[in-house]
């Protein structure tokens, strides 16, 4: 997962590959009508992208209402910095799909990376309605509202410079925007500390 600058919430879009700025999981349960060539896959992992949309675009012309191949078309685009053409998938997908959380999630995350976030705000709303236990769409309205706080809390402190409530309550929404760090390893254990199964060291 690539985090976002401090700039933009870090929002994370459903799919199998790592395109789109935020971090990317796992996949969409769309109802195929045919079997995605395995291939476009493997391409869009591999950051392959326009050969991975010529793959898809000529699946597409047999299938082309085959909701996981316009997915993969959607998350294509946005590897590609189509952001617009990105949308237009997902949209039609959430028309198509309502019943689908990820292609909302994918438009926040979109909508996001534009600095619309009233409407990506709506969007993973419609993500929590189709799918009230859809976890990611929590942690990304989460992020939102986050942000979101950020910026009203660094505009307080810019108007009233000695306001220190609103101080501390911009660290803290900072920290909770901030990229996440890998946890720190533990330290090895030295041979000289390891205790035996009896118990002595």
């Amino acid at each position: 997962m690539t985090p976002a600058p401090l700039s933009q919430p870090r929002l994370r879009a459903s799919s199998t590959l790592r395109a789109i700025l935020f971090g990317l999981v796992a996949g969409f349960a769309a109802p195929a009508l045919a079997e995605t060539p395995p291939e476009v896959s493997q391409l869009i992992r591999q950051g392959q992208y326009p050969q991975a949309l010529e793959k898809i675009d000529a699946y597409l012309a047999g299938s082309p209402n085959d909701a996981q191949a316009l997915f993969f078309k959607g998350v294509i685009y946005s590897g590609m910095n189509k952001p617009d053409e990105a949308i237009a998938v997902f949209t039609r997908l959430t028309e198509d799909y309502p019943e689908f959380p990820e292609p909302y999630n994918n438009l926040a995350v979109l909508y996001a990376q534009q600095k619309l976030y009233e409407k990506a705000r709506m969007a993973l709303e419609m993500a929590i309605r189709a799918h009230p236990s859809y976890a990611i769409a929590y942690e990304n309205l989460g992020d939102l509202y986050a942000k979101l706080a950020s910026q009203a809390y660094d505009k307080a402190t810019q108007l009233d410079t000695g306001n220190k409530t609103a101080r501390n309550k911009l660290v803290l929404a900072r920290e909770l925007t901030a990229p996440t760090a890998k946890p720190a390893e533990k330290p090895p254990v030295a041979a000289g500390n390891k205790t035996s199964k009896t118990g002595k060291k």
